[in-house]
């Protein structure tokens, strides 16, 4: 499989928008966040480019004004508040930078690194780096991020992007394989001013190659369902997505019947849950007569309640286990879902693709999730 970190990460967040994007090929124009980013991307580039004499700080101001377009934004406002922080990001980075100073060994490098799987199959890895530096004892790898988030230290040294990246230095430099502790991997979020920084041995590439080769086995076998999530705001499939489609229909007969039955349904939703949570607040003070009044069942004009006692009971497991013997202690275990995934979850890449091989379908069912504007 040809694929990069883009697609890999798409395919994470929402299979069906890879499916939109890397196989049917759908087309989508760029929106205002994407415009924005690849800007500063090229901003960037346009500062540490130079040659004897680095651009200043109004050379690169006058390259983002001039790189500008209007027509992305559809809200007056956003294209200025969008504008204004990309100003600000730049005036920043030259009052915490000389871009003098950096020694950069490349911009935007375009690479290309091969993963093998167990079978021997090669699977190509495609992308571009945004900045690489030279240090006193290494290199050290930058991509720069114009989001407003900054992630935990955590997610920063398990960043598959990062990881690709370094698989891309090593084979760029492969001596630099005996000095992967002077390798810096850093995420510079613009917004900040700040990076934050990685640095991976051995044991961690290895991880990293198992999730990217789990990753191509997910995408290989999947049936690409629709995944809410977080950046489906910023969607560009919105109008094809199963998901959201039906929030562009235009109106007619059918529409107007549909509204109904989608309002009436949401309605009942909430007096439901309303109604539950009013209900255990009767039931326990229905408790509390029958305790004051030392009774089990209470009669009104509507009719009776009764109180009625259901026990659990546990086991203990040696003693049945002993009893029963290991043939049918074996037929009374029950498999429990949520146990098992949190022992696999311990398990090596091999004996986690076995327990997923041994899964199968037993039946599906569905509930309808209701949120209100």
């Amino acid at each position: 499989m040809n694929t990069s970190y883009s697609s890999l990460n798409t395919f994470r967040s929402c299979p069906l928008k890879y499916k939109f994007q890397e196989i049917d090929r759908i087309k989508t124009p760029k929106g205002p966040e994407a415009f924005f980013g690849t800007l500063i991307h090229g901003t960037m580039k346009f500062i540490h480019q130079g040659g004897f004499l680095p651009p200043s700080e109004k050379d690169a101001l006058n390259h983002f004004s001039s790189k500008w377009n209007s027509d992305v934004f559809d809200d007056p406002m956003q294209e200025r508040a969008a504008f204004a922080q990309g100003v600000k990001i730049i005036q920043g980075y030259y009052r915490k930078f000389r871009p003098d100073e950096a020694k950069i060994v490349a911009l935007e490098s375009y690479f290309s690194v091969e993963i093998k799987d167990e079978k021997g199959v090669e699977h190509i890895i495609s992308g571009s780096i945004d900045r690489i530096d030279k240090t006193e004892d290494g290199f050290e790898i930058i991509d720069y991020k114009t989001a407003k988030k900054m992630p935990s230290q955590e997610l920063v040294e398990n960043d598959l992007q990062l990881f690709i990246y370094l698989l891309a230095l090593l084979k760029r430099y492969p001596e630099e394989q005996k000095n992967l502790k002077n390798i810096k991997l850093s995420l510079f979020f613009l917004h900040h001013q700040a990076k934050l920084t990685a640095v991976l041995d051995e044991k961690r590439i290895k991880e990293g190659k198992t999730l990217i080769l789990d990753l191509i086995g997910e995408i290989e076998k999947s049936d690409f369902p629709a995944v809410i999530n977080p950046l489906c705001d910023w969607c560009g499939y919105q109008k094809t997505c199963p998901m959201w489609k039906h929030k562009f229909k235009k109106e007619d007969v059918d529409s107007v019947k549909q509204e109904e039955v989608i309002n009436e349904y949401i309605e009942l939703y909430y007096k439901i849950k309303s109604n539950k949570k009013r209900f255990a607040e009767v039931k326990s003070k229905i408790d509390e007569i029958m305790e004051n009044e030392e009774v089990e069942q209470l009669f009104s004009s509507q009719g009776s309640i009764t109180k009625r006692y259901r026990k659990t009971f546990e086991y203990d497991e040696a003693s049945l286990r002993r009893i029963l013997g290991e043939k049918r202690w074996l037929s009374v275990l029950k498999l429990n879902e949520s146990k098992l995934k949190k022992v696999a979850e311990t398990l090596p890449s091999s004996q986690k693709k076995e327990i997923e091989k041994a899964k199968k379908l037993k039946k599906e069912t569905f509930t309808l999730g209701v949120k209100s504007k």
